[in-house]
């Protein structure tokens, strides 16, 4: 019986965040451990179909840079980065579009089908979804930043009841071009602003942001984590997705949260939760 009232406590502990998240888009940077760990991709799955049977409107951005370079390794194509970013040639492009197209989007949509949700699998080419330039083609070649968001088909996908995964490859609007490779927290940021989501979470492989003792900084906001930028407390891989969730911010998302994708259900104990598990960031 003691452990029946216990469920029953935590059911009520969520229902005030189920209500005021209820029809409300969230958007999902999926990444890090949480893609490679069989355990983390199935507990991964349940939360995302549990916020949508719940109400909520679940969107997932996915990356796959690991799986892009094992691939390359295995192919012996070269492959190169420059500041921690990616230089995609047409070869590499070729390669990083199957892999995030054709694999790694596929097992995310039949993770969530399996776990009884509809999920529908697109790419930012799908539908004119995403339009993309050269970040800098001399250096990074098609490595790109998104110029241009068409919500329609991924509202389309929300209004028939599914939820969406998407794969942060660009289109152009030059014919027969091979498209642009995109940073998924980038990407993730701007489809949260595009799509008016209340939330945007981003998995990672880090507990959130730290202070200069390593231990979690649950909130912050924007003006505190820009001087965090500044003093060197936030840096390396972390500075770009505090980035990604500054600019959501400002675009109207209401709050971005940076968790750590390694702990259990990490998506519902950050959103339907008191405590949190992560570092929220907001205005």
């Amino acid at each position: 019986m003691r452990n029946n009232i216990d469920v029953v406590k935590t059911l009520l502990e969520a229902l005030p965040y189920i209500k005021r998240f209820a029809n409300e888009k969230i958007v999902i940077k999926y990444g890090g451990s949480a893609q490679t760990s069989a355990n983390l991709k199935e507990q991964f799955a349940q939360d995302i179909v549990l916020l949508h049977l719940v109400g909520m409107k679940p969107i997932v951005v996915h990356g796959g840079g690991k799986s892009i370079t094992n691939l390359l390794s295995d192919l012996g194509v070269e492959t190169k980065f420059v500041d921690g970013q990616r230089v995609t040639t047409k070869e590499v492009m070729r390669i990083a579009e199957m892999v995030l197209s054709g694999e790694i989007n596929k097992e995310i949509v039949s993770l969530l089908d399996n776990h009884g949700s509809k999920a529908i699998g697109i790419s930012g080419k799908d539908g004119g979804f995403l339009k993309g330039v050269p970040k800098d083609f001399e250096n990074f070649g098609y490595t790109g930043n998104i110029e241009h968001i068409n919500p329609e088909i991924v509202n389309n996908i929300i209004e028939d009841g599914a939820i969406p995964v998407i794969a942060p490859i660009a289109g152009s609007s030059t014919i027969g071009h091979p498209g642009f490779n995109i940073n998924a927290d980038l990407a993730a940021s701007k489809i949260a602003v595009a799509m008016e989501a209340r939330k945007v979470l981003f998995l990672t492989d880090t507990p959130g942001v730290l202070d200069k003792e390593m231990k979690l900084i649950t909130n912050l906001s924007i003006e505190k984590t820009e001087a965090l930028k500044a003093d060197g407390t936030i840096q390396g891989g972390m500075v770009p997705k505090v980035d990604a969730c500054i600019e959501a911010l400002r675009g109207g998302v209401k709050k971005a949260h940076i968790i750590d994708g390694r702990v259990e259900h990490s998506l519902l104990l950050e959103i339907l939760t008191s405590s949190g598990v992560g570092t929220c960031i907001e205005l």
